[in-house]
């Protein structure tokens, strides 16, 4: 079977008329991603997509992927597609400072238009329920006989719970990334822009806003002035629904290191276990918390 990123990188320089010479980049677990450079000094992003992602439900379907990754370029934020090909993409090469937890704390107001510029963009192919992709991995680890932690499956009740309790509020979906880990947001030219549309689709924002909380260890506070700054008032039901959304983030995402590590060939320099039992411990910490209780109430009103 031929390799698709040598393929990929041989109809790039049939692309760009000319040899081109690539580095990979670092920092995704699923795809192949490089900076693909020709000699005068061009320089654009290949991203070259891993048909097992889809398969696993680590990703959307690959055609669902690079139409949503068109869409996200159309608002701006996300990188100007340049060239599509088969399973692949070149992409604009976003020449900015690649951000990292501290710095997405530090840029709450940025990351909150940022998302809010995303969101109002045109809707995306599909749509996207974390409870259901909780529950597509579930039924993953048990179909092919993953571990799960220790307990994990004592929270489904829970889970059915925070779903009712957050059905009581109807918000409007709108186009989400879904998957906001720092390293998906790039500042370039005192603008924030987000990549990687591996897991996009229609969903509820104080998901979004949830996962970027998760992802970037924000306390309380920082949840409400993220909340405050993206919907631009102070709500008390909406800060417990991102708080709850951050809860589903970790929960749902422990279980995606699960299958990544058991499903699909692992990056040998990564330690799938224990990112995983960081985010479980984060979740159940928030569980067993006193205040979960009053989290419900105040996302239930």
């Amino acid at each position: 079977m031929p390799d698709p990123v040598a393929s990929a990188l041989g109809l790039v320089a049939s692309w760009a008329g000319r040899p081109v010479t690539h580095t990979r980049i670092k920092g995704g677990l699923s795809h192949y991603i490089a900076r693909v450079e020709t000699d005068d000094g061009d320089r654009w992003l290949l991203r070259v997509l891993d048909p097992k992602i889809a398969a696993t439900g680590l990703g959307l379907p690959l055609d669902q992927e690079i139409a949503n990754t068109v869409v996200a370029a159309e608002t701006g934020v996300g990188a100007r597609v340049l060239h599509e090909l088969p399973g692949a993409l070149i992409l604009e090469y976003i020449d900015g400072l690649t951000l990292d937890a501290p710095a997405v704390r530090a840029r709450i107001p940025k990351i909150a238009e940022a998302a809010r510029t995303l969101h109002a963009g045109p809707r995306f192919a599909n749509d996207f329920s974390i409870f259901r992709k909780y529950d597509g991995f579930v039924a993953l680890c048990r179909e092919h006989d993953l571990p799960m932690p220790d307990g994990f499956a004592d929270w489904a009740g829970t889970v059915r719970t925070i779903e009712e309790t957050l059905a009581k509020r109807h918000i409007t979906d709108v186009p989400c990334h879904n998957d906001l880990l720092p390293e998906n947001f790039l500042e370039a030219r005192g603008r924030v822009r987000i990549v990687d549309y591996q897991l996009s689709g229609n969903n509820d924002p104080c998901f979004e806003l949830g996962d970027i909380a998760a992802e970037a260890s924000f306390d309380p506070d920082d949840v409400e002035r993220l909340t405050r700054a993206y919907f631009g008032t102070h709500d008390e039901a909406l800060i417990a629904r991102v708080r709850l959304n951050v809860i589903m983030s970790n929960l749902t995402w422990t279980l995606w290191f699960v299958v990544h590590h058991r499903l699909v060939a692992q990056q040998r320099d990564f330690d799938y276990n224990a990112e995983a039992a960081t985010k479980y411990a984060k979740a159940t910490g928030d569980l067993t918390d006193p205040g979960f209780g009053s989290l419900m109430d105040a996302a239930g009103r």
